[in-house]
């Protein structure tokens, strides 16, 4: 039972019906011993403000996508969810931007723009449930970011509410904004240990016109032609928005066909994607095989694919999931994939892996024996490092996170964002030791 003092304290900010108890710990972590939802920006700033006068620890979650990522602590005093904090700020059609409350759900945005020929220029896994809040704080990005870039290149303005109850803007509301540091990039990917962000504001892009994609399938599985390959389709003046090479496990779930593909994107007016089609089409080597799908079957493919990223504890209690995200020069993507796949025989777990070959970001999916997965994650991190890249642990059991570091190593920069937490949350309110280096 929560003390009545802390019921009773919070009961002042909130109506009761808005203070959850929290009865059992998840087994991701991240808990609270109670949940609050606040409906308005002065209520969260009310929240943090107690919570930093009483010495209390605040997790903060939207729809709970990110629950398995980071987290040192099992449960804080209040769990801050942004569930109920939802809804569009502002519009301005013409000048292709929009503000909205930080809890609202990604897909809700996409489909009211639809209406508007708009849409936000970001690529999110678990786009159904992911709110923009968590995308943003997270820095959370899918396959497409070779095209549309990521949160850093699409937000323009935040609200953030700090530890101490302050509201602050960084931004604005507008394209161009004054000459300055850009303040967005300092909370965009700090996983909401700098401050709660309330409202974000981005900048849009038109619906394209016509969209495909080339599923591009290599039987013999030679990684110096899918090398070459991308190359070349990079080396030219063609754009897709999509390069990811899948692996065999996750082709053939997808495409029916248990080799390496590469997922082709292509966004433009018809005449242009038809071109870039026949240009793609033009490098295929002999022995490759190629399908094109085009509009709805090319978004139910995507559909698909963002259905197997892992978001919750998997049911059997002799199996475990993680989720890898790992960052390479883009074209030693196709060694990691390679070394991932491999993982299955040597340690007995079911692999789905898929990599960017235009920007190096890759996710493997790990299920199987907890023992068989902190191996697989340590062999996976040295491997990634000897390429020069990183390994961060996207989603594993709260259990498991006090075994396996998720972010690795501290960066050499380490003491200028632990700096900055310092000097923003010098309490340690919000999200402790959810960050790289147990900020």
């Amino acid at each position: 039972m929560i003390t009545a003092e802390l019921f009773a304290e919070l009961n002042v900010i909130l109506p009761s019906d808005r203070i959850i108890e929290e009865k059992n710990n998840h087994p991701l972590g991240n808990s609270g011993l109670v949940k609050v939802l606040p409906q308005t920006e002065e209520e969260i700033a009310a929240i943090l403000q107690f919570a930093n006068e009483h010495g209390k620890k605040v997790f903060v979650e939207g729809s709970g996508t990110k629950r398995g990522f980071g987290g040192l602590i099992e449960s804080a005093d209040i769990l801050l969810s942004l569930s109920n904090y939802t809804g569009i700020v502002e519009h301005v059609v013409g000048d292709m931007t929009l503000t909205v409350k930080a809890g609202t759900k990604f897909k809700e945005l996409q489909e009211y723009l639809a209406q508007y020929n708009q849409k936000i220029s970001l690529d999110p896994y678990c786009p159904t449930s992911a709110t923009m809040g968590g995308i943003v704080a997270a820095n959370d990005s899918g396959p497409k970011r070779l095209g549309y870039g990521s949160s850093r290149d699409v937000v323009i303005g935040l609200r953030i509410v700090y530890p101490d109850g302050k509201v602050i803007r960084s931004g604005g509301r507008v394209v161009k904004n004054v000459a300055g540091y850009d303040m967005n990039k300092v909370f965009i990917g700090s996983m909401g240990t700098l401050g709660v962000i309330s409202e974000v504001t981005v900048k849009l892009r038109p619906l394209p016109k016509y969209e495909s994609l080339i599923l591009l399938s290599f039987p013999e599985g030679k990684m110096d032609e899918i090398r070459r390959f991308a190359t070349k389709l990079l080396d030219s003046t063609m754009e897709p928005v999509t390069l990811e090479l899948l692996s065999p496990t996750l082709s053939e779930k997808l495409v029916g066909r248990s080799c390496n593909t590469i997922a082709i994107g292509l966004e433009d007016v018809e005449t242009s994607v038809r071109y870039q089609e026949k240009f793609i089409q033009s490098l295929q080597l002999a022995h490759t095989e190629s399908k094109v799908l085009t509009a709805q079957n090319a978004q139910a493919f995507w559909n698909q694919f963002y259905s197997f990223t892992p978001i919750s504890p998997t049911d059997s209690s002799t199996s475990t999931q993680t989720s890898l995200k790992i960052g390479v020069i883009n074209m030693d993507v196709t060694t990691v994939i390679k070394e991932s796949h491999l993982l299955s025989d040597t340690h007995n777990l079911k692999v789905e892996a898929h990599g960017g070959l235009g920007h190096g970001l890759c996710q493997v999916n790990l299920i199987g024996a907890k023992e068989d997965i902190v191996s697989a994650i340590q062999q996976t991190r040295e491997s990634v490092t000897k390429l020069g890249g990183y390994t961060v642990v996207k989603h594993l059991p709260f259990a498991l996170r006090q075994e396996i570091d998720t972010w690795g190593q501290k960066p050499s920069h380490f003491f200028l964002l632990d700096g900055i937490k310092s000097k923003v949350d010098p309490n340690r309110v919000l999200n402790p030791k959810r960050f790289v280096g147990g900020i």
